[in-house]
């Protein structure tokens, strides 16, 4: 999943006043399901509430619990659990089970969310405008905007090109970041995100950077991209070796760059602190 997808705004989604996870899977979002028996149900224990309705559709001969699948969602302490998820048909067919009056708005709701995910497909630039108004809402100067935005492009031509080259468990991509990151910055995306006090796991490390740290990071991103697209590096460890090349060179550009300013890139401040 590109960094794109990966946004808050994504993963979670509001019916009302209740919270709705999701996650991008197999090309289409898949909904918690407790999420939504809690939003149309407001029963004190929706996952208790869903067990008893999965029983049910079990003893019906219902085939839609085998089109639920157990998909990782940050729960509320920020830890991540396999929890059980259904695409836009399935979660028609559950709301259809449920004794709800909420049940038709939730209804045209779900097919909105679902819409405005392929009318992102066909046109990204209106994820971009959704971003944008997102981070416009949260305070963020505008040309902070087009450099996170333009950030996140960068971002994804790096990960598609790993894709490529045969990366694609998120592990070795966290491990190829940081190689980067060390030799941009000299410090792991884990450490920076302590250096600014992010200690929650759904806080996004580049949310808080300044404009040079930003540039500095798309920087190491793209060389890593223009190198690995020129040389096809075929295994991680030859991988591993043009993340530090690409991050090197913007490694050194900051370095260059800090004795004209007098002063570090690498901040511990937030840029834009939570409200």
């Amino acid at each position: 999943m590109n960094d794109l997808q990966k946004m808050e705004h994504n993963q979670i989604v509001v019916f009302g006043s209740k919270k709705i996870r999701r996650i991008w899977h197999d090309e289409e979002w898949y909904f918690s399901v407790i999420d939504i028996c809690g939003a149309l149900t407001n029963s004190p224990d929706a996952g208790a509430y869903w067990r008893k309705l999965k029983q049910r559709l079990n003893v019906e001969g219902s085939e839609v619990v085998t089109f639920c699948h157990g998909l990782k969602l940050e729960a509320a302490d920020g830890k991540k659990y396999a929890t059980d998820c259904a695409n836009t048909e399935s979660m028609f067919r559950i709301i259809q089970s449920i004794p709800s009056p909420k049940a038709e708005p939730f209804k045209r709701w779900l097919a909105r969310v679902g819409y405005e995910r392929v009318q992102e497909i066909e046109n990204p630039e209106l994820a971009q405008e959704r971003m944008k108004l997102l981070y416009e809402q949260k305070g963020y100067p505008r040309d902070w905007i087009d450099k996170r935005l333009r950030g996140i492009a960068i971002r994804q031509n790096l990960t598609d090109e790993w894709r490529e080259r045969g990366i694609i468990s998120e592990r070795d991509y966290a491990i190829l970041t940081a190689e980067i990151s060390k030799a941009t910055f000299g410090i792991t995306p884990a450490d920076y995100k302590k250096l600014k006090g992010l200690f929650k796991k759904n806080q996004n490390l580049r949310d808080y950077m300044t404009d040079l740290e930003l540039i500095f990071t798309m920087l190491g991103e793209k060389v890593t991209t223009e190198i690995s697209q020129k040389e096809k590096p075929d295994t991680f460890e030859k991988n591993r070796k043009v993340a530090k090349r690409g991050g090197g060179v913007a490694g050194t550009a900051r370095k260059e760059t800090e004795k004209e300013l007098g002063r570090s890139i690498i901040t511990n401040q937030n840029y834009l602190k939570e409200k």
